[in-house]
């Protein structure tokens, strides 16, 4: 089975042998559709694998895509709506072999909290988060993602988990009424324990067990080589399949049973219900809403999402981005970054016109593609065909889908999101970062823009004060040398005066100094002005300030600031001048290459 290629699998970008010059698109078509890089030397046995994976991806998104959903706020059909635009938008455009575009537990936990169970809410987010993208995209803004920092990732995605795990206990219990705001939610379901239905309660419990034994039997089903004997090889094959669609065969089974209890005319779990069964019809994103209390307007509906139309489609690229590298590396293999943001953005674009909530990469279903021996993006469009053909002939079965079991199904999705070990980590490594990540975590909690705003700020917060006040290596040799570790910008100005005037001229009696600058790559307008200050102060006191390993480009911004300074190759050339010892000259910008005699050092 698959499970035993994937070590073993082509590499579609890897170099093949040159075609000829006339069967080669154009480099810059190659870039904009990365297809026609790959297409020309497709096989049968990339076919093959391909819809291996293209199969087990299916079977995997199908009922979490009914899962999230419902963590979305909105009727099921919308998750399958959101699940198969993504495949056919990346068979063009992206750069990766393994990411599967769709619904994800992040990006429905931000859909419920922007769009208050209103689909026409949600599907308007969908089509101006893919335009902010999509500008950010032909902007190239998409280093503003390079501002959110890893521990705001990681405590907004752990905030994440907890939330929506919490959410999914009403559903996993059968509780009714409980309302969506994460401490109410608590606080009602903890009120509500004896009304537990106890058949959604057992059920609900299995499945979860049965997801998490069939996890693990995924992680250790050896590979298979090609001298594994058939009927072992078939076995593996059986195991590997049924770990893989763990998801479809856990939801299936419960349904089995909710349905047969249904034809015996009981009832003990709560069931999904109606789904509007056939293809969404396509359609402008809606513009308007009408309610029975008038017409929501364009404008009051963007005022109504507010942070949404900056928190979606950030997390959303970042979430889908974040997967592309990883598994890039993983398998080794290059991705282009602005030509994801592109896919990302078209597929909300497009997918609006299909009734689609906001989406971006998956990491768990990617990883079912990877390990699937997925070997391009083909398998995508196995895997979005069958959720058409789902939408089309199953969805009257997925009425007796439990509803405790797509709970088990969400809470064993979102149970990897939270990196419990990543605040000892942070405490080894530097504990600093554990202020934004604590920030990020707690204030996720109250609203998700504000602890990503909040966490964002505390982590620039640090990074200004590091530009502020530089780390610098002060050593007391004969005369004072100074060391910034980093380049220095306008902002680490005092601190360089303090740090030099307070040890070479705040003492008694006052000595002259070396700032070694190896470490130094760049200046700025206001340093050389604040170093012209340093050179003006120590001349007053017939003292001197040398520069010791000026790197060319900070050469030239001093020359281009026509300051006269006195400089060094070597910090021990530098203290045999300032002692005053024989044959050794310093360099200057100026034409006085020789400096005015000055008082001993």
């Amino acid at each position: 089975m698959a499970s035993g290629k994937v070590m073993e699998r082509a590499m579609p970008w890897a170099p093949h042998p040159a075609p000829r010059a006339c069967s080669c698109p154009p480099a810059a078509l190659r870039r904009w559709l990365p297809l026609l890089a790959w297409l020309p030397h497709y096989s049968t046995q990339w076919l093959r694998m391909d819809l291996v994976a293209g199969l087990s991806v299916a079977l995997t998104v199908i009922p979490q895509a009914l899962a999230y959903a419902e963590v979305a706020g909105l009727p099921p059909q919308y998750g399958l709506y959101s699940a198969f635009v993504g495949c056919f938008v990346y068979f063009f455009l992206g750069t990766s072999r393994d990411v599967t575009l769709g619904p994800t537990a992040i990006m429905s936990l931000l859909v419920s909290s922007y769009t208050f169970r209103e689909p026409a809410y949600a599907v308007l987010l969908a089509f101006l988060s893919g335009c902010v993208q999509l500008a950010m995209r032909f902007l190239c803004l998409g280093f503003l993602l390079d501002f959110i920092s890893c521990p705001v990732i990681k405590g907004f995605t752990s905030a994440a988990a907890i939330t929506i795990g919490a959410g999914q206990i009403k559903n996993l219990l059968g509780l009714q009424r409980v309302p969506r705001q994460f401490f109410l939610q608590l606080y009602h379901t903890f009120r509500s324990l004896g009304e537990t239905r106890v058949g959604d309660a057992v059920l609900g419990l299995v499945c979860l067990l049965l997801l998490l034994l069939l996890r693990l039997m995924r992680a250790h089903v050896p590979p298979v080589h090609p001298n594994t004997p058939p009927g072992v090889r078939l076995s593996l094959g059986l195991v590997w399949t049924a770990t893989t669609a763990r998801n479809a065969l856990v939801v299936s089974g419960a349904t089995l049973m909710a349905y047969s209890c249904d034809v015996a005319g009981y009832r003990p779990f709560v069931l999904t219900g109606e789904i509007v069964q056939g293809l969404p019809a396509v359609r402008v994103p809606p513009f308007s809403l009408t309610t029975a209390n008038g017409t929501v307007s364009f404008t009051q509906m963007v005022q109504d999402m507010g942070a949404g139309l900056a928190v979606v489609p950030l997390i959303g690229l970042l979430e889908s981005i974040a997967v592309a590298k990883a598994f890039a590396s993983q398998n080794n293999y290059r991705i282009d970054a602005n030509q994801e943001l592109l896919s990302i953005g078209l597929t909300n674009v497009l997918g609006s016109f299909f009734s689609s909530f906001p989406v971006t990469g998956s990491f768990g279903r990617t990883a079912v593609n990877a390990q699937s021996g997925v070997c391009t993006p083909a398998g995508g469009l196995v895997t979005g065909v069958l959720v058409l053909l789902s939408l089309g002939y199953l969805t009257s079965l997925f009425y007796y889908i439990p509803k405790a079991a797509l709970a088990a199904v969400i809470i064993m999705a979102v149970a990897p999101l939270l990196d419990a070990g990543v605040a000892r980590t942070l405490w080894r490594v530097r504990r600093l970062d554990l202020l934004p990540l604590s920030v990020t975590f707690l204030l996720c909690f109250w609203e998700v823009q504000y602890g990503i705003l909040a966490g964002t700020l505390v982590s620039l917060l640090i990074l200004l004060h590091s530009a502020a006040w530089p780390s610098m290596q002060v050593s007391e040799w004969p005369v004072l040398v100074v060391q910034p570790a980093s380049g220095l910008h306008f902002p680490a100005v005092e601190a360089l005066r303090e740090a030099v005037v307070s040890r070479a001229l705040g003492v008694s009696p006052p000595r002259c100094a070396v700032l070694e600058c190896s470490h130094v790559c760049s200046l700025d307008y206001t340093v050389v002005l604040g170093l012209r200050e340093l050179l003006e102060d120590f001349r007053r006191q017939g003292l001197t300030l040398a520069l010791v390993g000026l790197q060319e480009p900070v050469r030239h911004v001093l020359l281009s600031a026509d300051l006269s300074v006195q400089h060094f190759p070597s910090l021990e050339e530098a203290e045999r001048y300032l002692s005053q010892e024989p044959g050794t000259q310093p360099h200057s910008f100026s034409d006085d290459s020789v400096p005015e005699p000055s008082l001993p050092c």
